[in-house]
């Protein structure tokens, strides 16, 4: 079983996915707001869903973390962190945010932290963020964490989604 660091920031901490983000994680899958990802999804495919986001760490030894507000109730915002699922072309930096979280700067936030922790601990010097042509949210999130849109890829489920390239790890400020 591999051990799954939690980060902390200024406001938030990225803790590892469990089975109580089961209901927070339903209620995101099966409203319209989900079509970016795949939904909506039905209950079963939600809970093979964070199956698959649990599993991921032990399958690349890194995923998406759980993100909650420091300090606060422990409710889970979203999913945020490093993602690599076997039909990506790279590595990337992923998130999605759940109902009442966007707006705040919390993706900002926790996709930072992510980023840092994949240069800094896994090594990684480059990172891609793949996301739908008309996910205008998500698109601001990538320009404002410094991104570039570097071309396109076509996924067998999702269609065609835009693969905007971070900064490399030493074009990122410290």
């Amino acid at each position: 079983m591999t051990t799954i660091p939690t980060l902390t920031t200024e406001r938030l901490t990225l803790r590892a996915p469990m089975a109580a983000d089961f209901d927070a994680l339903r209620a995101f899958h099966s409203s319209d707001r989900s079509h970016f990802v795949g939904g909506p999804f039905t209950e079963a495919e939600s809970f093979d869903y964070l199956c698959k986001v649990i599993g991921h760490w032990t399958m690349r030894g890194y995923g998406r973390w759980v993100v909650t507000l420091t300090g606060a109730e422990d409710r889970p915002l979203g999913l945020v962190g490093p993602y690599y699922p076997s039909d990506w072309p790279e590595p990337e930096i992923a998130w999605t945010l759940w109902q009442g979280a966007e707006g705040k700067g919390i993706a900002t936030e926790a996709a930072r932290a992510a980023r840092s922790f994949a240069y800094e601990t896994l090594g990684w010097t480059t990172a891609v963020s793949m996301i739908a042509p008309k996910n205008v949210r998500s698109i601001a999130l990538a320009e404002r964490l410094g991104c570039t849109r570097e071309g396109a890829f076509d996924h067998e489920r999702f269609g065609r989604l835009d693969m905007w390239r971070h900064p490399a790890r030493a074009e990122v400020p410290a």
